[in-house]
């Protein structure tokens, strides 16, 4: 069986629906529901200790992309993610942890390319983890997430949303 992950929320290729865009709140200039699209996953392969999920940019005009959302520690016998599960007030599984964005604060931090830029692509990435816990708190930052990653992960996979304003 094949690691594949798919969501309620969006179909791979699709454009981001309103409620995942980044609120006013975050000062950017977008005013969306900033609520994190539902995830499933299946077909992890034997030996999955834990799942991590993540959502890049790499279309950000930073140089370095903009990571908008980072989730280690995830049981591995957790399969989804409900909608709204990495928002403010939303629910993780127990032992999941989320850790800091480039928007400088864990949780879930929605899309906000710059305006009239091209549509920028969002890959919400499901890691299959070798290990039940990577070494990290809220504060680690994407980066050193990635960096562990790099060395447990078994196997991965990646739906697309799009955004543009």
């Amino acid at each position: 069986m094949t690691f594949k992950v798919t969501s309620n929320s969006f179909k791979d290729g699709d454009y981001l629906a309103k409620d995942h865009i980044l609120s006013a709140g975050f000062g950017f200039g977008c005013a969306g529901g900033n609520v994190s699209p539902h995830l499933t996953w299946s077909g992890a392969p034997s030996g999955t200790k834990s799942f991590a999920v993540s959502c890049y940019d790499p279309d950000a005009p930073t140089g370095s992309g903009f990571w908008h959302w980072v989730v280690c520690n995830i049981p591995a016998d957790v399969t989804e993610l409900a909608a709204g599960a990495g928002s403010a007030g939303g629910r993780m599984p127990a032992g999941a942890l989320q850790s800091r964005t480039d928007y400088g604060t864990a949780g879930y931090g929605g899309p906000c390319p710059p305006e009239g830029d091209h549509p920028h692509r969002y890959l919400f990435t499901v890691f299959a983890v070798g290990k039940e816990k990577l070494d990290a708190t809220a504060d680690t930052s994407a980066a050193v997430i990635g960096f562990q990653l790099h060395f447990n992960t078994l196997t991965k996979a990646t739906i697309m949303g799009l955004f543009k304003r």
